[in-house]
């Protein structure tokens, strides 16, 4: 069993969530929800922000864990629709 946060697996999860940002941050949000929509891509940027910043102390668990958190909301919006993408790869929705 392989229980340890690594550089390799840090750096693979940083690059997952920033595809995720980034592919919202392109598509755009649902409009009759921006609010919302705006909302939750900023829980998610926050949390992106502070995993860089674990990352930089080297507290790597912490780093992991509002990676997953920065995700989730990603993901939430997706599954709602709040956000304009439909890649199975980055989220829980269905390909178009």
């Amino acid at each position: 069993m392989n229980d340890k946060i690594t550089n390799e697996k840090l750096e693979k999860y940083f690059n997952i969530t920033k595809e995720a940002l980034d592919m919202i941050k392109d598509k755009g949000v649902d409009e009759s929800r921006r609010k919302r929509a705006e909302d939750f891509l900023d829980m998610a940027t926050r949390y992106f922000e502070d995993a860089k910043h674990f990352e930089e102390k080297k507290d790597y668990v912490l780093a992991y864990g509002a990676l997953n958190y920065a995700h989730g909301w990603l993901d939430a919006g997706a599954r709602i629709k709040l956000f304009n993408v439909s890649d199975s790869r980055l989220f829980t929705v269905n390909d178009d």
